[in-house]
């Protein structure tokens, strides 16, 4: 619906200034455009989408995703049609366009469409949550030593501005050794009567490991039921890096809040994020930007608070990279076009040939579990008397892109990819097993 139709439907007119004219009004939204067509577990097909060099072995592609050609071909088409007519074009979408990509993003992660906020990452979707939680100075937040900087440092800059207190829990000692029975009793004896909200990340790009969402959710579904509504655990999770990789509907994962970018594993558009909160957790929550949707029609007097949907009233607004934010649609269409299931069968199987190289070698201390129950799509490792950022130096002289961990502790770190095949990871393998 284009906001002319929107606004008659509501008994409301618009100047004319506002109407784009027929030229503009040709132009479809970027959920009316196609996917380049790739058969089910064709992966050098999907491969030849991207248009990433050939010079090197991408073991790092998680970190920022190249453009499939179904994503570049919509912000290209988006970013024409606003250089053509900026404002015509803005005016003709903006009412509506966030909820049509919010439609899209609930058809591939699961939940309802009005529960899920646009934001430009991870980072800003776990600073807008926890700044917007609404606590009282003595509650507490509950939080793992397993974090990433943007977890922990968007906590601080909150208790700072209003006195709550952050409490901190090792889930494991050793990745390697992880235990679900041990995770979920340690988490179980760090809550306390203050607990109010547990901040987690599903995938550790510290170590590798997947945390059990589900098992830890029921837990803390437990010690819900012995609390008043108005005490009970939020529980938060920076889902990043198994979204885009397990095939899991984050309705059903346990979380009240899930929060993730969209432009690592699932190929969307640079500077592009969502976050998805069920129904209890956005009553506990406050707007932190304002939104440009239909909230700025309650504010000018058209519409009624109750008819804006909670995750267009979340998302934030102001002007940004609109063509990247409205081509996001074309990165969940192909995913699933290719499968949420083929999609997590093939990355595992890929991180499990990996692991399984790297355990034989007697240089080499692998930190990331074997079991792909807890682990997802990242592999850390040591190589004996080798620091980690020699390690990713001397690979990229071989001509292979891998990381290390942006941690106080680091390691070497690959992250096989659907962009990569079988003969990549041997290759890459042969490499570490030479410098023993």
């Amino acid at each position: 619906m284009q906001r002319r139709e929107f606004l008659n439907s509501l008994g409301f007119g618009i100047g004319a200034s506002m109407l784009a004219p027929g030229a503009v009004l040709a132009h479809s939204s970027s959920t009316d455009m196609g996917v380049s067509t790739v058969r089910t577990g064709d992966w050098r097909a999907l491969r030849k989408l991207f248009p990433l060099t050939h010079d090197y072995i991408q073991l790092s592609t998680f970190l920022l995703a190249s453009h499939p050609k179904p994503v570049a071909d919509a912000i290209e088409k988006h970013r024409r049609s606003f250089d053509e007519n900026p404002s015509d074009y803005w005016h003709e979408n903006f009412l509506t366009i966030d909820s049509e990509i919010s439609n899209s993003a609930a058809q591939y992660m699961g939940g309802k469409g009005e529960n899920i906020a646009l934001t430009d990452s991870t980072t800003m979707g776990l600073a807008m949550v926890y700044s917007g939680l609404k606590l009282q100075a003595g509650e507490e937040i509950l939080q793992t030593v397993h974090d990433h900087y943007s977890t922990d440092m968007s906590l601080v800059h909150r208790a700072n501005r209003s006195g709550i207190k952050i409490q901190r829990i090792a889930l494991y000692d050793n990745p390697a050794k992880v235990n679900v029975k041990e995770v979920v009793a340690r988490l179980k004896e760090a809550i306390n009567v203050n607990t109010r909200v547990f901040a987690a990340t599903w995938v550790h790009s510290s170590t590798g490991v997947k945390l059990p969402i589900r098992e830890m959710a029921d837990e803390i579904a437990r010690i819900n039921k012995t609390r008043k509504s108005a005490q009970q655990i939020l529980f938060c999770v920076d889902g990043v890096h198994g979204f885009g990789i397990e095939n899991q509907d984050v309705s059903e994962l346990g979380c009240d809040f899930f929060i993730a970018g969209t432009h690592k594993w699932i190929f969307g558009p640079r500077g592009t994020g969502v976050i998805w909160g069920n129904d209890k957790a956005w009553d506990q929550a406050e707007a932190v930007i304002p939104s440009f949707s239909a909230s700025y029609d309650v504010w000018m007097g058209l519409v009624k608070p109750g008819n804006v949907p909670v995750g267009e009233h979340m998302s934030p607004g102001g002007f940004h990279s609109f063509e990247h934010r409205w081509a996001l649609p074309e990165a969940f269409k192909l995913h699933l076009q290719l499968g949420k299931e083929n999609v997590q069968n093939r990355i595992h199987q890929l991180n499990q040939q990996t692991k399984v190289g790297l355990a034989k070698m007697p240089h080499v201390t692998l930190y990331t579990p074997e079991s792909s129950a807890l682990s997802s799509g990242l592999v850390c490792f040591d190589v004996d008397g080798i620091d980690p950022e020699t390690v990713v130096k001397r690979m990229h002289k071989k001509g292979i892109i891998m990381s290390s961990t942006p941690y106080r502790k680091s390691y070497a770190r690959f992250a096989p990819s659907l962009l990569n095949n079988e003969q990549e990871i041997e290759t890459a393998l042969a490499e570490i097993s030479a410098m023993g």
